[in-house]
């Protein structure tokens, strides 16, 4: 799909989808639960309906309503035979999460995707898999795994995806007996983790955690426990949260509605990167609202938020003086090379977007119409961050691939037209 962007006046209420992370975990504990559970406030992103495709093949019964499913979990050890393969899609989530999940069947399971899903690191699930003598085949089109997982101590690096970590946690309550995990120093993206653990409580099991000196973190998980069936609502994404946020600074008169204030999502750390940059929002009873703000540049970490990547590139287009975020390297293996993919569509802007393999660096200036259309590289955030980029700096664009918002925001443009964005849809050939 092809979105041409027109100059347009901005302003309005809008309302963030529920949070992508926080849906599959509850979707999975659910799967795993003796009884029926209910998750309320959900959408139905390509992400998330593979994971809810995976849980149907592990066992679980789903039932879909507009905005809410009701899962009947097969309890943690009453799995279906698997009889074809398990489509991931794009969803790193979706893999990492459900292959030692997987595993616990003890059956010869083969996971494929789509784009460039078995392009992106599995490396610590080979060595996991191969010093238990687990078989762990990895192609360019697919993973396939044979034999069940064993308790025991595992020894995880921390600069590595906190998928690989929930993944085995979400496991190990189910196992014969207890495990340990621990995640050695520098540990990123731990908030994600947390999100792991606080849905796992919320399904009745717990998982006992130990902070070192050394910034290593010890995880203990008890075994064998049992899910128990929950209701649960998702909150408001605040990853999704973040293109209205910094478009609200640069076209002002933006409210937010639907996030949780004392959220865990390690992403609510865009509302202090926003202040930092001179941002102006107030928090009140029906949302935080944005104003425009003249933004400077500042320092920003991304160790614990690389999600947020894409967009802080894009705002940093728009800040006085040189933005520099730093611990950026991971945004290279996602659905795209994100880094990359945004030095070469805001230089169509005649953006100053210069990188190394860790840190990017943004010198803030006036940006001009691009002349070329923007290419969304088959990648959710970038198409989005190309939007913002587009509509705060009040400039007319063409996004090509456009549909790659589908994977975790199915009505961005819908919403981006509520706050008054004019835009055509045209499908490509």
């Amino acid at each position: 799909m092809q979105v041409t962007l027109r100059v347009s006046r901005l302003g309005g209420t809008a309302t963030v989808p529920p949070s992508k992370s926080m849906a599959h975990r509850a979707v999975l504990c659910a799967a795993l639960a003796a009884g029926a559970s209910r998750i309320t406030h959900i959408e139905y992103s390509d992400d998330i309906r593979a994971t809810l495709d995976a849980v149907r093949q592990l066992g679980a019964k789903v039932v879909e309503e507009e905005d809410a499913v009701t899962i009947t979990g097969c309890g943690g050890d009453s799995f279906a035979t698997v009889t074809r393969p398990v489509f991931c899609n794009e969803s790193g989530s979706t893999l990492r999460f459900l292959i030692p999940l997987f595993s616990l069947t003890a059956q010869k399971i083969r996971f494929t995707g789509a784009g460039r899903l078995f392009a992106r690191p599995q490396e610590v699930y080979r060595l996991l898999f191969h010093r238990q003598g687990l078989r762990f085949e990895q192609e360019t089109d697919g993973i396939t795994i044979f034999g069940r997982l064993r308790p025991g101590g595992f020894t995880l690096p921390g600069d590595v995806s906190s998928q690989f970590i929930s993944g085995l946690l979400l496991a190990a309550p189910l196992l014969e007996s207890d495990s340990s995990i621990e995640v050695l120093a520098p540990y990123e993206s731990r908030s994600y983790v947390d999100l792991t653990i606080e849905s796992m409580r919320r399904f009745g099991v717990k998982v006992a955690q130990r902070a070192r000196k050394d910034g290593s973190v010890l995880y203990r998980v008890a075994a064998p426990q049992r899910y128990t069936a929950a209701d649960m609502a998702i909150e408001g994404d605040y990853s999704q949260a973040a293109f209205l946020a910094v478009l609200g600074v640069l076209a002002g008169g933006i409210t937010v509605t639907g996030l949780e204030p004392a959220s865990r999502q390690g992403d609510r750390v865009i509302l202090d990167i926003l202040k930092r940059c001179g941002g102006k929002y107030t928090v009140g009873e029906s949302g935080v609202r944005f104003s425009r703000s003249l933004l400077c540049a500042t320092e920003i970490d991304l160790a614990d938020c690389p999600d947020l990547g894409p967009v802080l590139i894009a705002l940093g287009c728009f800040c006085r003086g040189t933005t520099v975020i730093r611990n950026a390297g991971r945004l290279r293996l996602k659905e795209s090379d994100r880094i990359a993919a945004m030095q070469q569509e805001l230089a169509k802007f005649g953006a100053r977007v210069e990188a190394d393999a860790d840190t990017v660096t943004i010198t803030g200036g006036a940006l001009r119409a691009p002349e070329a259309p923007l290419d969304g590289h088959n990648d959710h955030r970038i198409v989005m961050a190309l939007a913002v980029a587009a509509l705060g700096a009040g400039l007319p664009a063409v996004i090509r691939g456009a549909e790659a918002v589908r994977k975790s925001w199915p009505g961005f443009f819908s919403v981006m037209e509520t706050l008054g964005a004019q835009l055509e849809r045209q499908e490509q050939e």
